[in-house]
């Protein structure tokens, strides 16, 4: 153009346009003109109508300036930019800022990694200005999709990429500021945009991870950590969560699950478990349980993964739960036990589908122990959760987890155990009760009768007299858990001979009027089954360990002077027993249970302070000691002890006496004449509910019919004579026979505790339903067959019950 031309139009030119102009000097290198700038800033403020021109005129001016490469007039246009947005806040700047975003949206559509920079810049400046109205109309969609590809730069310059990434960080940063506090913008929370966000951020923060695991620097320039994308991407993240509502909780945590299964970071899960970590202690404590929800959710969804998969979400879920609980966990509690013992009993479906395929094939599956890390997970996280929990919630997760334990003999609807075998049934009790033992551990309840009910103590009792070691244990276990509310079991652990009581510090309080009555109601059943379960002849060396403590516990827990009495003549009849061995024990089975009874007796006598009966225990232990040492724990429990070939009652040096026990009592504290009352277990309906005493009734049953229907040919060789005949109806010492049964029976009934009487006469009744039941079997047997035999075997049935009932040992005494 000419330059009169030039001169002539110009002063007509609008003053915006060229108090615009003059900002630009003629060489980009000597920056913004800086007089010029403040006539501009003034020109703005003054007539603030003229705003959204002056930005228009701008938009311009940097678009031409973009498409000729001329980025010095660039940096100059927005600098001028960001002054002019900083200067003024009128109405009036609505319009101006779309000018501005529209300038910023042409450099980060550019290609060079500086202008990109540039405008991120820009948009974080305007990010952090607080607008006094809110804008109905602006979005931010385009500036979410470009920022989250920045955060993805894969620019072949390390130190390039570092600052696109950085800049892409900054970006949402700014976006989450200016729109999270907007209600109208929440739009930005819905799924397009997490979809988004979110996976960028954590992109860069596994890339942290990444680079800490190989070893190499998180910067590639060696700078600060600080200024790594990492660090900034987890700031962001965090500040994303905190500003999280109620109602968005589930579109934030989503996408990050999305991104651990897409990049396949369940295995190894160190990065998951950071993130969750990050997410539960971002968020506000009252929307904890959604996170529980979602992964819970999450794991239903891989039900059918790799076990390393199921065990990385459920070690996730373990570091959730346990920052939850230390809050607010919401209505999720017995959801997830639910889903845990779900996932608990499919994986030990797994589990045994994978050993049968591996013995149909002759192969060693390696899946099979890989499905035990997803047991010892699930557990472990049972085991957390329920030990953070309040009390209260605590017993109805146990009373919640009992339900599922499948008992035999009693209605399971939780479990289907047809379909898994009784490997899968024993598998699934024993993952359940280890999950128990985890829940009751710390649980301190102030009275006995609230940490075991009647609904939770009778399936228990029931586990107990399976013919399983192992399920034992864990029975044991779970009782020590609830009875020591003191922290006693510590110091009682091994079986031994403690020298000197006192020296342990055993803490412990006066009995209460509740655990007195607890005991009148449930004593007889815990002294039954610690008598059952010294008999089983699986019984390894920490069975008779637990049993130990559990004898202890009792005592320092719940006993006064009347369980005191109970628990010595239980003792005493477990020696009894291990002597007579109506049995037939193993010889190592008998010799235990007479360590057990020494160090129990050693150990009760010195915690009830009788210096008699200290004397007789230490005397019978001392003799042990030099002739019998099988017969202590210090050595039965060796590996190498030598056993005896018999038990012989000669040598009553060894064992303890009823008689001096009780002499050492006598006083007005303890009624000793319940010592001479032998302690005798009775049948009770909880023999129904294990398997062991259904298989061995079966047999018993089935060996009595075939002995009854097959009788000894010598037996009907016997020739029946008159002098035979008049020996069997010799009456001479019966009189003397039914005077001393008559004076036990009276004096049992005058001294014996009202509940074993109830126990016995109860059991009697159970046993005649029983054989009812039998003969009812039978006639079903042969109801299609000969009557001939059914007969005969209703009759012998019938024969041997009433000899039982009456006590008749002879045919002399039922003539």
């Amino acid at each position: 153009m000419p330059a009169g031309v030039c001169g002539c139009c110009g002063p007509l030119r609008p003053r915006y346009k060229r108090l615009v102009d003059n900002i630009f000097p003629e060489d980009p290198k000597d920056g913004l003109v800086k007089s010029d700038m403040e006539k501009l800033t003034f020109y703005a403020v003054s007539a603030p109508e003229k705003l959204d021109r002056i930005g228009a005129y701008l938009a311009e001016r940097l678009s031409r300036d973009v498409i000729r490469h001329r980025y010095g007039y660039v940096v100059i246009a927005m600098e001028a930019l960001d002054q002019l947005l900083m200067a003024c806040h009128s109405q009036s700047i609505k319009p101006f800022v779309e000018s501005f975003l529209q300038m910023v949206a042409k450099l980060l559509e550019s290609r060079e990694p500086d202008l990109q920079v540039l405008g991120t810049h820009s948009f974080v400046k305007f990010a952090n200005i607080e607008e006094d109205t809110p804008s109905y109309h602006r979005r931010y969609d385009f500036f979410v999709s470009q920022f989250s590809a920045m955060c993805h730069s894969t620019h072949e310059d390390p130190d390039t990429c570092t600052r696109i990434r950085m800049a892409g960080i900054k970006g949402l940063q700014g976006v989450v500021r200016k729109t999270v506090n907007d209600e109208l913008q929440a739009i930005i929370w819905e799924p397009q945009h997490m979809d988004k966000l979110i996976p960028s951020m954590l992109f860069n923060m596994q890339e942290a991870e990444d680079w800490d695991r190989s070893g190499l620097p998180t910067t590639p320039s060696g700078g600060e950590r600080e200024e790594s994308p990492a660090i900034l991407a987890e700031s962001c993240f965090r500040e994303l969560l905190g500003r999280a509502a109620y109602g968005n909780m589930n579109n934030a945590v989503r996408p990050v699950l999305m991104h651990l299964d897409n990049h396949h970071l369940w295995e190894p899960n160190e990065f998951a478990v950071s993130c969750f970590k990050i997410i539960m202690y971002s968020i506000q404590a009252q929307h904890s349980h959604h996170v529980i929800q979602q992964v819970l959710g999450h794991l239903d969804t891989h039900n059918k993964d790799t076990p390393r998969v199921r065990a990385g979400i459920v070690q996730v879920l373990l570091e959730t739960v346990a920052i939850a609980a230390k809050g607010s966990i919401g209505p999720t509690v017995l959801e997830v036990f639910n889903t845990l013992l779900k996932h608990l009993r499919m994986s030990v479906d797994f589990e045994l589908g994978d050993r049968r395929n591996s013995a149909s094939s002759g192969s060693t599956s390696y899946r099979e122990s890989e499905e035990r890390i997803v047991q010892n997970a699930i557990i472990q996280t049972i085991g957390f959760f329920g030990g953070n929990l309040p009390d209260y919630q605590r017993a109805e997760v146990m009373m919640f987890i009992m339900g599922k334990v499948p008992v035999y003999g009693a209605p399971c609807h939780t479990l289907d155990t047809a379909q898994i075998g009784d490997l899968g049934t024993k598998r699934v009790q024993i993952m359940l009760l280890r999950s128990l033992i985890m829940v009751t551990s710390g649980y301190k309840s102030k009275t006995i009768s609230a940490a075991l009910p009647a609904p939770f103590l009778d399936p228990l009792f029931s586990l107990s007299l399976t013919e399983d070691s192992e399920l034992r244990q864990l029975v044991l276990e779970i009782l020590h858990n609830l009875i020591d509310r003191h922290d006693n079991r510590a110091k009682l652990r091994g079986i031994r001979i403690i020298p000197d009581v006192s020296a342990l510090k055993i803490k412990r309080e006066k009995i209460s009027r509740q655990d007195i009555g607890f005991m009148k109601k449930h004593g007889q059943q815990l002294y039954r089954h610690i008598y059952l379960g010294c008999k089983e002849e699986d019984n390894l060396h920490k069975n008779f360990e637990l049993l130990f403590t559990a004898l202890a516990l009792i005592t320092i827990e719940l006993a006064n002077e009347e369980v005191v009495i109970d628990l010595i003549r239980l003792a005493i009849a477990l020696q009894e027993m291990a002597l007579a061995n109506e049995e037939n024990l193993s010889m190592f089975i008998r010799c235990g249970t007479m360590a057990l009874v020494a160090a129990y007796l050693n150990f009760i006598s010195q915690m009830i302070a009788n210096p008699p009966f200290c004397q007789h225990v230490s005397k019978v232990i001392e003799t042990r000691n030099q002739e019998a040492p099988y017969l202590l724990p210090e050595h039965i429990f060796r590996e190498k002890c030598v056993l005896p070939m018999s038990l012989e009652r000669d040598n009553r040096s060894w064992f303890f006496q009823t008689n001096e026990i009780a002499e050492s009592l006598a006083g007005p504290s303890y009624s000793v004449d319940r010592l001479s009352v032998p302690y005798i277990p009775q049948v009770t309906d909880e023999d129904h509910l294990s398997r062991r005493k259904s298989v061995v009734d079966t047999i018993s049953i089935q060996v009595d019919l075939m002995s009854n229907n097959q009788p000894d040919k010598s037996q009907k060789a016997e020739e029946i004579t008159f002098e035979a005949l008049k020996k069997a109806i010799d009456t001479t010492g019966m009189e003397e026979q039914e005077k001393e049964k008559r004076r036990q029976v009276i004096e049992k009934f005058q001294k014996a505790p009202f509940e074993e009487i109830a126990a016995q006469c109860e059991s009697r009744a159970n046993l005649l339903h029983d054989k009812l039941t039998q003969i009812f079997e039978l006639t079903i047997r042969y109801c299609h067959g000969d009557m001939k035999p059914l007969h005969t075997e209703i009759h012998n049935l019938a024969f041997s019950e009433t000899c039982k009932v009456n006590n008749i040992s002879s045919t002399s005494q039922l003539l």
